[in-house]
């Protein structure tokens, strides 16, 4: 109803005769009383209605869109990491941010798709983690900003002019798993100084990584003497097939290389390693605590939480080209020292002190 009566009203007062002067004064009276009511009226529905306008005017809350090569169930440790480190930088998953998930499930070839559609639906920001994301979503913007996080040279890869000055969408965080295999090598010859043929685990369908890898761990394998036999695998029904693989080259010795397919496996790797009784070192913690022999590498976590922090830090307005790629240095050597009993190993002493946990 409006605040000046309704038609039927109007009406009703054109039809009317001329008021007297006293007539007149009653119904200025009247009508005074009237607008004071409807004055209050009406700041009472302002009341009502500024909320809602300023409801609808709040601005949409921003989509972040997560890549990941592996599934969730095996990279929970780093996505938590990651969103510890969003919240750093002020950001709550369905609090003041929404997060749009992609996980490939280890498949490579869904990645280009999914960051497709992450471009398509046009979200603020790509956290693209591990190596295979970060080049599917740089392949397919130019525009939207990419935070990775990567065990590889973002340069040697395309993704960054330089690590001080990356230009372009794209900046990050690095971790040192690739760098730490040949300093793994040398770990497990330590162990096994009788030791003259070693295997490395590699997965061609990371070709990236794997070539990096590759190179960097014969170099290694070179200068101890050691004759070095590289063996592939896709996916994690090639394991039983390597362990095989293993007893025929007669290698004393497994290196097995980073990547999400090595990491979401290490249990049954660690198991696998337990069967056959084959002294190994992985890059990732999760392997020695389920049985094997070693682990050393980064700490993945502190590169998620980076990329964590750098993701929030581009949806306040910060530039990639802008902030320089962020390297997570630390390394970590764990032994599991029931298992190297149970191979007939002695540990020495200055790498049981040099550990940061020895499992018992």
């Amino acid at each position: 109803m409006s605040a000046f009566g309704g038609k039927a009203d109007i009406e009703s007062s054109l039809n009317e005769p001329r008021l007297n002067r006293y007539d007149a004064r009653s119904f200025r009276r009247a009508g005074s009383q009237m607008r004071r009511r409807e004055f209050i009226s009406l700041v009472g529905g302002a009341a009502v209605v500024y909320p809602l306008t300023a409801h609808a005017q709040q601005p949409a809350m921003p989509v972040i869109g997560f890549l990941n090569v592996a599934s969730a169930k095996d990279y929970a440790p780093q996505l938590s990491a990651f969103l510890k480190g969003l919240s750093e930088a002020g950001y709550v998953d369905g609090r003041n941010v929404a997060i749009e998930y992609r996980w490939a499930d280890g498949q490579h070839d869904r990645l280009p798709a999914m960051a497709a559609d992450l471009v398509h639906r046009q979200v603020a920001v790509i956290a693209a983690t591990t190596t295979p994301a970060a080049l599917a979503a740089k392949a397919a913007t130019t525009t939207i900003p990419i935070v990775f996080e990567l065990g590889s040279d973002p340069v040697r890869l395309g993704l960054v002019a330089s690590f001080n000055r990356p230009g372009g969408n794209v900046t990050g965080a690095t971790q040192l798993n690739l760098q730490t295999a040949p300093k793994g090598l040398q770990l497990l010859h330590e162990l096994l100084p009788a030791v003259s043929v070693i295997a490395l685990l590699v997965n061609p369908a990371n070709r990236t990584v794997t070539e990096t890898n590759t190179k960097e761990v014969q170099a290694a394998a070179r200068a101890l003497g050691l004759e070095l036999h590289v063996l592939n695998a896709s996916n994690e029904d090639d394991f039983d097939a390597i362990f095989a693989k293993l007893i025929q080259l007669r290698a004393g010795g497994l290196v097995i290389g980073g990547g999400p397919l090595f990491a979401s496996w290490s249990e049954r790797l660690a198991a696998l390693t337990v069967r056959h009784a084959v002294p190994a070192i992985s890059p990732y913690r999760k392997f020695a605590v389920a049985g094997g022999l070693l682990s050393y590498g980064s700490a993945i976590e502190e590169a998620y939480r980076l990329a964590g922090i750098y993701t929030g830090r581009i949806l306040k307005g910060d530039k990639p080209a802008d902030l320089p790629v962020q390297q997570a240095t630390k390394t970590e050597l764990y032994i599991n020292l029931k298992t190297a009993k149970a191979l007939g190993l002695t540990v020495p002493e200055g790498l049981l002190n040099a550990a940061d946990e020895v499992i018992e």
